[in-house]
């Protein structure tokens, strides 16, 4: 018997910790045509060098589709049965929401609604911002929140739930226990 389609995995971790070449490797496994959807904008020299990085260590086969506010919108527009959506990343999206002052929560909620009517599989990446300090922002305080209120939603949402450090990924959900009090 063949083991189901994974549709949703989210993908954890810190900065720099190889949760992007992870997502690559398994979208380019899959067999599907990957469809990354780029949520960063180029706003200095230095991003600009880190997203030609990142174009350079794809293969040419890729479809980029660039999209920093509507990524629900973008989601339903680009997913098919025969691609694998990766959106590299999540913490630059709601950034990207913050900045245009729009309100992050509503569109979590809308993307956590798109995820299920998706024809396609759908690779996230996000960073994991509250593993360190505390900021001494208010709103670098905002950020970290809605950013865990953000990856909660995604990790309640998606199928398959990654945390990848030092490039080797830890599965958290589903969970190899259940635990019993």
């Amino acid at each position: 018997m063949a083991s189901p389609t994974v549709k949703s995995i989210l993908i954890l971790g810190g900065a720099r910790s190889g949760k992007s070449r992870y997502a690559q490797k398994l979208a380019e496994a899959s067999g599907k045509m990957p469809v990354l959807i780029a949520t960063a904008a180029a706003g200095d020299d230095e991003m600009a060098e880190r997203i030609e990085k990142h174009r350079a260590e794809r293969s040419a086969h890729w479809r980029v589709v660039e999209e920093q506010i509507d990524l629900a919108g973008a989601l339903v527009r680009e997913a098919a049965a025969d691609r694998v959506l990766v959106v590299d990343c999540l913490t630059l999206w709601l950034s990207n929401l913050m900045c245009a002052a729009k309100e992050a929560d509503a569109a979590v909620s809308g993307l956590v609604a798109v995820l299920a009517r998706l024809d396609g599989p759908v690779i996230f990446v996000t960073n994991e911002v509250g593993l360190g300090i505390v900021p001494n922002s208010k709103l670098g305080r905002a950020f970290r929140d809605a950013q865990g209120r953000l990856n909660q939603s995604l990790a309640a949402a998606c199928e398959i739930v990654l945390f990848v450090t030092a490039g080797l990924p830890l599965q958290l959900k589903p969970s190899a226990l259940a635990l019993r009090l």
